[in-house]
This record gives C-alpha cells, structure tokens and sequence, in this order.
C-alpha cells in the first residue's frame, strides 16, 4: 500500500515539475519572441530611414546632373543666368552628398539585426547545459 502512495505521489511530482518546466519555457519563449519583434521593428524602421535619405540623396544629385546640363545649355546664352545655374547645381549637389554621407555612416554604424535575440538565446543555451551538466564534485 505504501508503494502505491509513493508512486502516486512521485508521479505528481514528475508531473508538477513537468507542468512548471513546461510554463517556465513557454514564458522563456515568449520573451524572445517579444524581443525578437522589437528588434524587428526598430530594423524595419532603421531601413525605411535609410531609403527615404537615400531616395532624397539621389533625387537632389539628379537635380544637380539636370542643373548642370542646364548650364552647358545657358553657358552660351547671356551673361548671369549661368552664375545662378551652377549655383543652384552646387547647392543640390552638395544636399545630395551630404544626404548619401549621412545614410552611408548609418549603415556603417548600425548593429547586427537581432543581435539582442541572440545573445539572450546564447545566454539560455549556456545556462541549461549548466543546469543539466552541472561540474563535478571534487
């Protein structure tokens, strides 16, 4: 009868610690994935960033090609007009440069997408292989 009552009451056990096991990764999982799609987020709007100063740089730079032809055109015309053509061209020439600078440096200075998922995934692995192989006694 005392075998009984001790299976039984292991078998609650196993099945306790199994049931907390199970929500203790359920609610592990759900924390990196919560991590995983803010990072998400914050790299979907890093890039939209990018290609709107990108987007700008070459528009501002094609002005400027457009400008320049423009002088080549008034460059035989009469006098000032093309003073304020190659004025006009130099100011988009150089938006346009700073512009594609700007985007340049923030590629170059970006993290690794989801570098924050892997390194919390990383500091799960490592804990688990210490708890399922803890160092030996000496």
């Amino acid at each position: 009868m005392s075998d009984a009552a001790d299976r039984d009451a292991g078998s609650i056990t196993l099945r306790g610690a199994l049931a907390r096991l199970a929500d203790a990764l359920l609610g592990l999982l759900r924390t990196r994935f919560e991590l995983a799609t803010l990072e998400y987020s914050e790299e979907r709007e890093r890039l939209s960033h990018q290609l709107m100063l990108l987007l700008a740089g070459v528009g501002c730079l094609l002005f400027a090609l457009l400008f320049a032809g423009a002088a080549v055109v008034i460059y035989f015309w009469e006098t000032y007009r093309l003073s304020a053509v190659i004025g006009v061209m130099v100011v988009f020439a150089i938006a346009g440069a700073v512009l594609l600078w700007r985007r340049a440096e923030i590629a170059n200075t970006a993290a690794t997408p989801f570098a924050a998922s892997m390194e919390e995934l990383e500091k799960d692995r490592a804990a688990l292989s210490r708890t399922l192989n803890p160092p030996a006694s000496q």
